[in-house]
């Protein structure tokens, strides 16, 4: 390996260190990131760190991007099954699962916003994965007869919902479009529901079984068969 490449590789295990060390403080301190505390903990000078990131923004993103294409892998290969139905089901469990297993990156990226920061726009694909695998789902559904007819919907938002149908989902009826976004809000609100502790005291024994409730009530709303 030339010597280029060893810099890279050297450069490149840094990086996804310093990220490891950032997402542990994560647990500890939320978004309230330090990079000068994060340099600590990897036995480096604080300048040393400035090299691979150059602001505490740009660690947050590089950790909001992983999360959001973690839990977005996550849903792609569990969306799975013998109906749209069951794909839905599968993907929107495996979403909760990743969350349970992790619930500081899922509050990193569907929490509170972090105070001063703005996030670029390299994180609107990644942010995006989720909800057009349920859209995608929906528009199979829809082609291949999946779907129940529904009375269509009017208003200026329905007008609005037609236009981002066309850019992500041509030919689904703005109905199916605001149900696929509604969906998606289900879904990460019955999750941030459970991690945040609103169900306690309500549904402590079987919170499986109270999520899979809601996601064939989102099902029901989006007209799956």
């Amino acid at each position: 390996m030339s010597a280029s490449g060893v810099r890279a590789r050297v450069r490149a295990e840094m990086t996804e260190e310093i990220k490891a060390v950032a997402r542990r403080h994560l647990a500890t301190d939320g978004a309230n990131l330090s990079l000068r505390a994060v340099a600590r903990d990897l036995g480096m000078a604080s300048s040393a760190v400035y090299r691979y990131f150059a602001s505490r923004d740009e660690l947050l993103t590089a950790l909001i991007i992983d999360a959001y294409n973690s839990v977005g892998e996550t849903a792609e290969r569990a969306a799975t099954g013998d109906s749209a139905l069951d794909r839905f089901l599968s993907l929107t469990h495996a979403v909760r699962d990743w969350a349970l297993a992790d619930p500081h990156q899922w509050a990193l990226i569907y929490g509170s916003p972090v105070p001063g920061y703005e996030a670029p726009q390299d994180t609107i694909g990644p942010a995006t994965r989720v909800v057009l695998l349920i859209a995608a789902v929906v528009r199979d559904a829809y082609q291949n007869g999946e779907i129940e007819d529904r009375e269509p919907i009017t208003g200026r938002y329905a007008e609005e919902l037609a236009a981002v149908g066309e850019r992500f989902t041509p030919g689904a009826p703005p109905r199916l479009v605001g149900a696929a976004m509604s969906a998606f809000i289900h879904l990460s609100g019955a999750v941030s529901a459970e991690l945040f502790g609103q169900l306690k005291n309500s549904v402590d024994e079987d919170r499986r079984g109270f999520f899979e409730f809601q996601m064939r009530g989102a099902a029901h709303l989006i007209g799956l068969r």
